[in-house]
C-alpha cells in the first residue's frame, strides 16, 4: 500500500505520518506551481511552525524542508544555501541561518552554523554560532555572539538572552563600533555583562580601554542607555539666598535586578544644609515581589516667599510594590481573559505610599499628608475576593472630601451561574469609609464636613432568556443594588425589565419592552448618593424592510409615571422616533423624526437625499443560470440565459444631485443645502455647485452659494499636462467672497486667493486680502515663487498695503543658493517703496573644502515712523575637513560675523567684523567643539557623547563660566 503524505492536524501544523522516518520537500517555484498553488512558502511555514505556543513562526525563504520523527520527537529541518540562507519570522523577529532545526516537541529552534537573529522590540542584531531559541520562554543562547544596536556593540564568549535582559560572559563593549575605526577610541572589557535594552548596561570587574590599551580597572560600571533624566547629573551653584549649592544624581546598581539613583543635596544657608534620597527600581527582588519602586527625597526646607528661613525638611515619598503570592487552589487569568486551573494562580497585590511636600506652600493643606493604598485580589474557580485598604496619615481635612480618603473594604464576587434558562450574578461589598457628608442626611451633617461609618452593599442581576417558538424570544431581567449604612440609612436602585421580540422574514422585527426603575433612599456620603427617581417606560419598536433596498423603523416610548424635572415640575414622557431609508440606485435617501407627545412638538427632523449613478451607462454581464430539476421539496427552475444589465435607469450618469436639511428644537428649521455635481468621463474632472437656503429667515433667503471644480487634460498628458482647480464661496446673508484658484502646466503653477468682506464697517481699513502667485513646484532642485498682494479695500478699489514677495532656491551637487525678499509697494495707505526684509544664503562644497555665506536684512517702522534697519551677515565661512577623506575626524572653520543697526539711516554702535574660529573633532562616539571670537573675546568649549551634550568652558566679557558647575536657570 502506498503511504499517505503528511496531514494537517487540528492545530494547523503538519504532522509527519508515523511509518515515514523522513519526508523531504524541495521548495522551488516550479514545484509549487505543479502543486496547483495549494501551498505558498509563507503558508507552509505557518502550518509547520504554527503550534509554537503563542508565537507565530513563518518561513520566508528556504531551499528544502524535512519532517522527521526521531526518538519520539518531531523535527522540522529548514535548509538554505550559502548564497541564500533560510529566513524565518518569529512574530516580528527575523532569523537567518544556513540550517534551522525546529524541535516541535521541545519547541526550540537550533540555528546551525553562522546565524543572525534580529529582535524587533529591542532593535538588536545578534550574530553567532549555533544559536538556540526557546519559543516558549523567548530565551536565546549561543557562543561567540556579536550584539549590536543603535548605541552599543557587545561581544561575548557566551551569551544568553531572556525577555528584557541580555547576559554575556567575557564580554567587550564599546559605543564607538559604528565609527568603523580600529582600534576603538574607548571601550570596556568585563568578566560579566548584563544588558537591559533601552535602560542600562551593568559590567562587573571591568577594564577601561583607550585605543585598546587597558588604563583603569573598575569593579562595576553602570552605563545608562535611556533618556537624559536617568543620566548622572552634577550641578554646583552659588547665589542668594541659598549660597553654595550642590545637587548630584549618581546612578547605581545592586545585583542584576536593582537599578537606582542616589540623590544628594547641599545648600549652604538652609537649616539643615544636607539632604538626600534615592530613586530605586527593583525587578523581582523577592519571590513574591514582581516590581518595587521607591522615590524618596528629604530636601532642606527652602526659604519662604518673603525670604524668611524655614527649619526642617520637605519630604517627597513615592513607594510602590506589586506582586503575587502563590496559593495552591487559586486560579490565574489567561491571556484571553478566561481562567485557568493549572494551579499557577495566586493573590495579586499592590501597595502605594505617597507624600509630596516639595513645591507646596507652607499653608497648603496637602503638606505632611501621606496616603497609603493597598489592594489585593484572588481568584478561585467559584468566586473572586478583593481587599482594599486606603488611609490618610497626617492632619485631618477641614473641608468635605468628594472621594473616600479612608477605606477598609472587602469584596466577594461569586462567579455567575445558570439554573436552566436563568442567569444569576451576585456581588457583596462591605467596609468602613470616611468621606464627605451628604447635606440631605441629617445624621451625617451633624458629624461635620466628613463622616465615618460602615456600609454593606448587595448587588445582583438575574436574567431569563427563553425562546417562545422559532422566531420569538422572551427576556426578563432584574437588577438590584442595595446599600445599608451604620447610621441607619439606606439606598436602593431597582430595575425590572421585560422584553418580547418577534422576527419574521429574516429582516423584520417587532419588540415590546417594559421597564420599571426605582431609585430611593439617602446616603450619609456624597460620593455614592443616588437621585430620587421613579420611572416605568414602555417601548414598542418595529423594524422592517418593506422592499429591496429600503428600511423603515418606528419606536414609541411612554412612561407610566410622571417624572420630576430639575425644576420640580411634573413632566410627561411620551415620544415617537421614526427612521426610513432607501438605497437603490440612483436614489440614496435617509429620514429621521422625533416627536414629543407630551408637548405636542416636533423635537428633531433630518433628511438627506441624493440621486445619481455614475455607472448607469455601463452594461454588466449577468451570467447564465442552468436549469435545476424539481425535487420532492422544491419546484423545478428553468434555465436563464446570460444577459447585460444596467445598475439603474438614471439618464444622466455624469450628474449627481443632493439635498439635506432638517429641524431642531428650539432653534427651528435648519438651513437646506442643495448641491449639484457634474463629472466628465474622467473622474478627476468635476464641477459642483452648492447652495445653502436658510428657511428660518423671514425672507426665506439664500445664505450662501459655493462652487468647486477640478479638471485635468486627457490628451498629451506627458509633454503638456494641464490641471486646474478652484473653489468660490459667496455669502449672501452675510456678504463675503472667498476662494482660491490655480492652474498648473508643466510644473509651473499660477494661483490666486482672496477672502473679502463685501460690506465692511466704517472703522475697518480694508475688506480682506487678495494675492496672486506664480512659480514652480516647491521641493524641486530649482524652484522659485513670486507673490503679489495684500490687504484690499473694495470701497476704494485698490490695495491698501501691497507687497511683492519672491524666493529663489538653486541646488546642485555640492552647491546651494537661496534668496528671498519682500518689497512694499505704494498703495492706498502706504506711500513708500522699500524692502521690508531680504535674505541671501550660499554654500559650496568640494572634497574636504567648503565655503558659505549668508546675509539678512530687516526693516521695522515704529509709531513715530522711525525706520530701524538691521543687517546681520556672515560674508564668508570657510571650512576644511582633516583626516581620512572618506570619514574626516576633524573640521576646522573660520568665519566673519557682523551685525549692523541703523535708525533713520544713523548707525548705532561700532560693531566691527568679528573673526570666529571653530574646531570640531568628530570621533563618532564623542565630539569636541571649540569656538573663539577674537574681537569680542568669547571662547567656548563643549563635548558631546552619544545622546548627550556638555558645555565645559565659556569665557566672555562677563567673566569665566563653567556650565557644569553653575546652577541651571
Amino acid at each position: 500500500m502506498r503511504k499517505r503524505p503528511a496531514a494537517a492536524g487540528p492545530s494547523g501544523a503538519l504532522q509527519a505520518a508515523r511509518p515515514a522516518r523522513v519526508r523531504r520537500f524541495r521548495l522551488t517555484p516550479r514545484g509549487l506551481a505543479q502543486a496547483g498553488r495549494l501551498l505558498s512558502l509563507a503558508a507552509l511555514g505557518a502550518l509547520v511552525l504554527g503550534t509554537a505556543q503563542a508565537r507565530t513562526v513563518r518561513i520566508v525563504a528556504a531551499a528544502t524542508l524535512e519532517l522527521r520523527n526521531q526518538d519520539d520527537q518531531e523535527l522540522v529541518i529548514i535548509s538554505g544555501t550559502a548564497d541564500a540562507p533560510a529566513e524565518l519570522r518569529i512574530d516580528d523577529d527575523v532569523v537567518r541561518a544556513t540550517r534551522v532545526e525546529f524541535n516541535r516537541t521541545r519547541r526550540t529552534l537550533v540555528l546551525v552554523g553562522s546565524a543572525t537573529y534580529r529582535t524587533a522590540k529591542d532593535g538588536q542584531d545578534l550574530q553567532g554560532e549555533n544559536l538556540v531559541v526557546d519559543l516558549g520562554s523567548e530565551a536565546l543562547t549561543g557562543r561567540d555572539v556579536l550584539i549590536s544596536d543603535s548605541q552599543l556593540e557587545i561581544r561575548g564568549a557566551e551569551v544568553e538572552r531572556v525577555p528584557g535582559q541580555l547576559r554575556a560572559r567575557s564580554g567587550y563593549f564599546t559605543p564607538c563600533a559604528k565609527c568603523g575605526r580600529t582600534p576603538n577610541d574607548y571601550a570596556f572589557r568585563a568578566e560579566r555583562l548584563l544588558v537591559y535594552p533601552g535602560d542600562r548596561l551593568v559590567a562587573y570587574r571591568a577594564q577601561l580601554l583607550l585605543a585598546d590599551v587597558p588604563v583603569l580597572y573598575l569593579p562595576v560600571i553602570v552605563l545608562p542607555l535611556n533618556d537624559q533624566a536617568r543620566q548622572p547629573r552634577l550641578v554646583v551653584g552659588n547665589g542668594a539666598p541659598d549660597g553654595v549649592s550642590i545637587e548630584a544624581d549618581l546612578p547605581f546598581s545592586i545585583g542584576s535586578s536593582v537599578l537606582g539613583t542616589t540623590l544628594l543635596r547641599y545648600y549652604q544657608n538652609r537649616s539643615p544644609s544636607l539632604g538626600g534620597g534615592v530613586d530605586l527600581r527593583a525587578y523581582a527582588p523577592l519571590s513574591w515581589v514582581d516590581r518595587l519602586d521607591l522615590y524618596g527625597l528629604a530636601l532642606p526646607a527652602p526659604f519662604g516667599a518673603d525670604g524668611t528661613p524655614r527649619e526642617g525638611y520637605d519630604i517627597d515619598l513615592n513607594f510602590g510594590a506589586k506582586g503575587r503570592i502563590p496559593l495552591p487552589l487559586a486560579t490565574g487569568t489567561s491571556a484571553a481573559g478566561g481562567f485557568s486551573t493549572s494551579g499557577s494562580g495566586g493573590l495579586d497585590y499592590s501597595l502605594t505610599v505617597t507624600r509630596r511636600d516639595i513645591g507646596r506652600a507652607a499653608t497648603d493643606l496637602g503638606r505632611g499628608v501621606t496616603t497609603v493604598n493597598f489592594g489585593a485580589r484572588v481568584e478561585y474557580p467559584r468566586f473572586t475576593a478583593a481587599l482594599t485598604y486606603l488611609d490618610r496619615l497626617g492632619p485631618e481635612p477641614t473641608t468635605a472630601v468628594s472621594d473616600p480618603y479612608q477605606r477598609k473594604e472587602v469584596v466577594l464576587d461569586p462567579r455567575p451561574f445558570t439554573v436552566g434558562d436563568v442567569n444569576v450574578d451576585i456581588k457583596l461589598t462591605g467596609g468602613e469609609y470616611t468621606a464627605g457628608s451628604n447635606a440631605l442626611s441629617p445624621s451625617a451633617s451633624a458629624a461635620g464636613p466628613n463622616v465615618t461609618t460602615t456600609r454593606l452593599e448587595e448587588a445582583h442581576e438575574i436574567s431569563l432568556t427563553r425562546p417562545l417558538g422559532p422566531d420569538t424570544e422572551l427576556r426578563l431581567t432584574n437588577s438590584f443594588v442595595g446599600r445599608y449604612y451604620g447610621t441607619g440609612g439606606r439606598t436602593v436602585q431597582l430595575r425590572l425589565a421585560g422584553s418580547l421580540t418577534r422576527r419574521w422574514a429574516g429582516t423584520n422585527t417587532f419588540s415590546v419592552k417594559q421597564e420599571y426603575t426605582r431609585l430611593e433612599g439617602t446616603s450619609p456620603f456624597t460620593f455614592d448618593s443616588v437621585p430620587q427617581l421613579l420611572t416605568a417606560p414602555l417601548e414598542v419598536t418595529v423594524s422592517t424592510v418593506p422592499t429591496r433596498g429600503s428600511t423603515f423603523g418606528a419606536t414609541y416610548r411612554r412612561d407610566a409615571f410622571k417624572q420630576s424635572s430639575l425644576t420640580g415640575a411634573a413632566v410627561r414622557n411620551e415620544t415617537l422616533n421614526v427612521t426610513a431609508g432607501v438605497t437603490r440606485r440612483p436614489v440614496n435617501a435617509s429620514y429621521a423624526l422625533d416627536y414629543n407627545f407630551a408637548t405636542g412638538d416636533l423635537t428633531s427632523l433630518s433628511y438627506n437625499f441624493t440621486v445619481g449613478d455614475p455607472d448607469s451607462n455601463r452594461l454588466t454581464l449577468v451570467p447564465a443560470v442552468p436549469a435545476v430539476p424539481a425535487t420532492p421539496t422544491t419546484p423545478a427552475r428553468p434555465e436563464r440565459p446570460a444577459y447585460y444589465a444596467r445598475s439603474s435607469a438614471w439618464p444622466f450618469p455624469r450628474v449627481t444631485l443632493s439635498a439635506s436639511g432638517g429641524y431642531q428644537a428650539p432653534t427651528g428649521v435648519q438651513p437646506v443645502t442643495v448641491a449639484a455635481t457634474v463629472a466628465s468621463a474622467v473622474r478627476t474632472n468635476a464641477f459642483t455647485v452648492t447652495g445653502v437656503y436658510d428657511v428660518r429667515q423671514p425672507a426665506k433667503e439664500l445664505t450662501s452659494v459655493s462652487a468647486r471644480y477640478s479638471a485635468v487634460t486627457t490628451r498629451d498628458t506627458v509633454l503638456n499636462p494641464v490641471s486646474v482647480s478652484g473653489n468660490e464661496t459667496l455669502g449672501v446673508a452675510f456678504p463675503r467672497l472667498s476662494g482660491s484658484h490655480s492652474l498648473t502646466w508643466r510644473g509651473y503653477t499660477v494661483s490666486t486667493a482672496h477672502d473679502l468682506t463685501l460690506e465692511r464697517t466704517d472703522t475697518a481699513t480694508d475688506s480682506g486680502r487678495v494675492t496672486f502667485s506664480v512659480g514652480n513646484l516647491a521641493g524641486t532642485a530649482d524652484n522659485w515663487q513670486l507673490t503679489y498682494g495684500g490687504p484690499y479695500d473694495l470701497r476704494r478699489l485698490g490695495f491698501t498695503k501691497p507687497q511683492v514677495t519672491g524666493s529663489l532656491n538653486l541646488t546642485r551637487p555640492g552647491q546651494r543658493l537661496s534668496a528671498a525678499a519682500s518689497l512694499n509697494l505704494p498703495g492706498l495707505d502706504q506711500t513708500r517703496t522699500e524692502f521690508s526684509q531680504a535674505s541671501l544664503n550660499a554654500a559650496w562644497q568640494r572634497g574636504r573644502f567648503s565655503l558659505s555665506g549668508n546675509a539678512t536684512y530687516l526693516r521695522n517702522r515704529a509709531s513715530e515712523d522711525l525706520a530701524t534697519d538691521t543687517l546681520t551677515f556672515t560674508p564668508l565661512r570657510a571650512g576644511v575637513a582633516l583626516g581620512d577623506a572618506r570619514k574626516p575626524g576633524a573640521y576646522l572653520t573660520a568665519s566673519l560675523e557682523q551685525t549692523l543697526t541703523y535708525v533713520n539711516g544713523v548707525r548705532q554702535g561700532d560693531a566691527r567684523p568679528a573673526p570666529v574660529v571653530g574646531l570640531t573633532i568628530d570621533r563618532c562616539c564623542w565630539v569636541l567643539q571649540a569656538e573663539a571670537n577674537l574681537i569680542q573675546g568669547r571662547y567656548r568649549i563643549a563635548v558631546g557623547l552619544p545622546g548627550q551634550y556638555y558645555p565645559l568652558f565659556n569665557l566672555d566679557a562677563t567673566g569665566t563660566q563653567l556650565p557644569l558647575l553653575t546652577p541651571t536657570p
